[in-house]
């Protein structure tokens, strides 16, 4: 299925490793001229551009997203992709002010930065904004409490966006993943390591224990979360906008 993305210009926020690095791999698998914005690159696809920026800063997302325009001579795509979790085992007492702002930085600001700065481009090409959020939105966690927020935050942006943007050509669209194999759950450091950690077990019980919540029994792969983003990219669906994509194996069992 042609998704008509050929030519089309993307923005990838977070886009060096897991559902990121996977957005980046569809996307130019399917034509489109792709910017991949993250601190680090290590292997991107061939003819990707890459640039090195810290989207946690004020001004990081606004430079990526310029010069984006610059190397293209447009923006077709923004996939606001860039967040990070940190279990808080020790629970909400043990969550400093800098903690919020970081995760609020991070998993919020900068997708409304990145935004901001994207919006008049996307407005002139009629383009689309997808953003990566998480079930923990609606699911709100005591162990990631602030991500938690965040993400419900960032949930609600996209969705008052779409209905301001909507009538100008643009779509806003939200995926939300349940657990995804990547190292943000199960790399060093990551969420089950850290629970482990806390509770006695190994991250491997972790693992398995997050898996059993839902409905398949295992965690999604970053590779189905991107076909997933780029299938929400599409024009081929191009009456769908303010909708939130959910791919979690069944874990969410409400309407």
């Amino acid at each position: 299925m042609d998704l008509g993305l050929a030519g089309k210009a993307a923005v990838v926020t977070g886009a060096s490793k897991g559902i990121g690095l996977a957005v980046v791999q569809a996307l130019a698998a399917e034509g489109a001229q792709v910017t991949a914005g993250a601190r680090h690159f290590d292997g991107l696809p061939t003819g990707v551009r890459e640039f090195a920026v810290d989207l946690s800063t004020a001004a990081g997302p606004g430079t990526l997203v310029e010069a984006a325009v610059s190397a293209w001579g447009k923006l077709d795509l923004l996939i606001n992709n860039v967040g990070a979790a940190h279990p808080r085992p020790a629970g909400f007492l043990s969550i400093t002010d800098d903690d919020w702002l970081s995760t609020l930085t991070l998993d919020l600001l900068a997708t409304v930065r990145a935004t901001r700065a994207a919006l008049p481009h996307l407005i002139a090409s009629r383009g689309t904004i997808i953003t990566v959020v998480s079930v923990n939105a609606v699911l709100p966690d005591p162990l990631v409490m602030d991500y938690s927020a965040a993400k419900a935050a960032l949930a609600s942006f996209c969705k008052s966006l779409s209905k301001e943007v909507g009538p100008q050509g643009v779509r806003v669209n939200t995926v939300s993943p349940g657990p995804v194999a990547t190292d943000l759950w199960l790399g060093r450091d990551g969420v089950a390591q850290t629970v482990g950690g806390a509770v006695g077990l190994a991250p491997e019980e972790i693992q398995k224990q997050a898996a059993g919540g839902s409905v398949t029994g295992r965690f999604s792969t970053p590779e189905e979360v991107a076909t997933l983003v780029v299938m929400a990219a599409s024009d081929t669906i191009g009456n769908v906008t303010g909708t939130d994509f959910i791919i979690d194996g069944g874990l969410v069992s409400t309407l």
